[in-house]
Parts: C-alpha cells; structure tokens; sequence
C-alpha cells in the first residue's frame, strides 16, 4: 500500500511534493532484546517525542504525522498507557493513587511491552514510520527520581530498541505549570509527584517534581544521546526545527 501511495504521490504532484525515500538502516536494542526478532527485517523508522504534559508533544506529533502522510510515509502511533492489555487496568490502577513504584513500574513497562510486540515491531517490518509519544525514557526518568535502580531498570528495558531519533521537548517547570493550567485547569496527581512527599501543596509539588525530572533527563540525555529542542518557542518554530532534523535523518 506505500509504494502505491507514493506512486500516486509522485503522478499528480511530482512537480509540488518531493518524497524522501529513507534507506533501511541497522537496528539494534538497547539490552537484551526479545528473542527471535530479526532486526534486519525492521524497515521503518522509530522517532521518539518525549516531554512533560504541556511540552507540547501532541501537537507537534500531528504536525509531524500529517507532514509525514502527506508526503506520502505510512505512520503508526504509539505512546504511554496505549496497550490493548494492560491500559484500562493501569488507568483504573492509577486512580487510586496506591500502587507502589515497583508495582507501578512492572504495570508501565507490561504496556510498553505490548505496545512493542504487537504495535512497534509489525509496523517497523511493513516500513512505516513508528511516533511515539514517549517511550521508555520517560518511564526511566520517574522511576529514577523515585530512587529505583538504574541498572534494574536497564535490565527491564533491555527488550526495547534504540530509536532512530529521540527529542525532548525541553520547557522550564515555571512554563510548565502554566501551560497545563491554561489546558486543563488542574494538576495531575502522579505528574505532581505527590506520592514522593515533596511538598504537601500540590503547586509547589508540581514544580519540584518536573524539575527533578528534568534533571534526569538531563542525565539520560548523555547516555541516550537526546535532541533537545527548546520548546519555549512558537509551536511552529518547534515544529520546523522537528522537521528540519527528521529530515536528515531520513537523508542519511
């Protein structure tokens, strides 16, 4: 169905849109792996967006798929909390605002398992293009602030592969707090870090926990080598600049 699209593309438009082919580059896991995957067979590209709520990842997401579609690439969508197994019970779960981190942790990275078997992988091997909206970095990040161990964690996304490009999405806390007020009108529980104890005002809390998982991102960022785009900006900028960068990579 791709290759008919962008012939279709090409016959009626050949003189508006030029279509950029990607190469079939390597891919690799970041551990261990998943047993019997043949990674040689993995056409696609994976781009990852992460960030905090109020980033901006979404809409810069439907920027990127209707960039991405409409010069004539198949995209695929996944993200947190997306799985067909576990992400009504994680939500239910989540609600009550009792899980314990590793019980948290476990539930998180069974969606993500899923989502990588059953979504990622069978898209990657038709050649779409796979966006995420976040993927194991963020689940690193709070769990990392939330003092579990780092080479425990490796281990346990050991099964997920290295992305083609990641960006993070960098906003301060300040910026963050506002945005997501503007948006919804209230606080998320976990997204505050209220079950760390860092503040009893759920405000105050709020700016301490992305602060501390900014830091982590910080920190991941020289292990996983992050873009990091300014998202401060003008969405539009962000999205140019997103573009901008997705197409070297296709180029290379």
């Amino acid at each position: 169905m791709a290759k008919r699209r962008l012939q279709k593309l090409h016959t009626r438009e050949n003189d508006v849109v030029s279509v950029l082919v990607p190469k079939v580059t390597p891919k690799r896991f970041i551990g261990h792996g998943l047993p019997g995957v043949q990674l040689e067979q993995l056409r696609g590209k994976l781009i990852v967006v992460e960030g905090a709520d109020g980033s901006g990842r979404s809409t810069q997401i439907a920027r990127l798929v209707a960039w991405l579609e409409g010069t004539g690439h198949h995209t695929v969508q996944v993200g947190l909390k997306r799985s067909t197994l576990v992400s009504e019970e994680l939500e239910k779960a989540q609600q009550g605002n009792i899980l314990s981190r590793t019980t948290l942790s476990l539930f998180y990275a069974t969606d993500f398992a899923d989502q990588l078997e059953n979504m990622i992988l069978p898209a990657l091997r038709a050649g779409s293009m796979v966006l995420a909206d976040r993927y194991i970095y963020t689940l690193m990040a709070r769990d990392l602030v939330r003092g579990m161990n780092e080479a425990w964690l490796t281990s346990l996304y050991g099964i997920a592969l290295v992305p083609d490009a990641v960006f993070y999405l960098e906003v301060s806390p300040e910026q963050l707090v506002q945005r997501v007020f503007a948006k919804t009108k209230q606080l998320d529980y976990w997204e505050s870090g209220m079950d760390l104890g860092l503040s009893r005002d759920m405000f105050e809390s709020f700016l301490k926990y992305q602060a501390l998982m900014h830091d982590q991102f910080r920190r991941l960022t020289l292990t996983y080598k992050f873009h990091i785009i300014e998202a401060e900006r003008a969405p539009e900028l962000v999205f140019e600049e997103l573009r901008e960068r997705i197409q070297s990579m296709l180029a290379a």
